[in-house]
């Protein structure tokens, strides 16, 4: 991307973040630009004391509660018409959680295929450079059994990534090393929605992650 005409050295940049609750994380929904106080706050500001020649504007569209059939309804107003530089996506643990609950097994052609409806949405009508970020399930009570596909969700995305992504941030197995030392409930209570520690190491590996994607946007 060229600077600016008014500020030599400066680049403009829009970042889309976009998922479910993690992404949401308490944002104010009528405003795009409300970060909410998880990952993407602090990996706003990591990027923004990384890259000071940028003129980052950061959208957050994540949704509470949002499965991969929500993406795909809400992609032409919430990824299209965006037309972000840099999009990332954190998808996938209602896809399990809803139907673990209900004892009904998203099967994973399904998965596979919406997600993949979104990615080549992106791809094919965006220019947006896609950074794909893993749903994650850190253990801190004998819920496993609820979640026993999680594992074939993740090797789907990473299927996926190999194919659409230009970054992937391997979060579940990062967060499991990462709490090694200390609780597992200091990253994320329920070991879904991350504490503020937790966030903020989320956000401090998006930026290691999204670093190249900018470099590659200013050209």
């Amino acid at each position: 991307m060229i600077p600016t005409d008014d500020t030599k050295g400066v680049y403009n940049m829009k970042i889309l973040f976009q998922g479910d609750s993690i992404t949401d994380a308490g944002r104010d929904h009528s405003n795009p630009h409300h970060l909410g106080e998880g990952y993407p706050k602090y990996a706003a500001q990591g990027m923004q004391e990384a890259f000071p020649d940028v003129d980052f504007e950061f959208i957050d569209l994540g949704i509470s509660g949002n499965q991969t059939k929500d993406l795909v309804a809400r992609l032409q107003s919430d990824f299209v018409d965006v037309q972000p530089d840099i999009v990332s996506i954190l998808i996938g643990i209602n896809d399990v959680w809803h139907h673990a609950a209900e004892k009904d097994w998203i099967p994973n052609e399904v998965f596979e295929e919406r997600y993949r409806t979104v990615l080549e949405a992106i791809k094919t009508q965006t220019k947006a450079k896609i950074l794909m970020l893993e749903p994650f399930l850190i253990p801190v009570a004998d819920k496993q059994v609820f979640w026993e596909d999680l594992p074939e969700k993740i090797n789907i995305i990473r299927k996926l990534a190999r194919e659409y992504a230009d970054a992937y941030l391997a979060l579940d197995g990062r967060l499991n090393e990462a709490f090694i030392g200390t609780a597992p409930t200091a990253f994320a209570a329920d070991g879904v929605h991350p504490t503020e520690m937790g966030a903020r190491y989320i956000g401090s590996q998006y930026v290691e992650a999204v670093s190249p994607l900018v470099q590659a946007v200013k050209g």
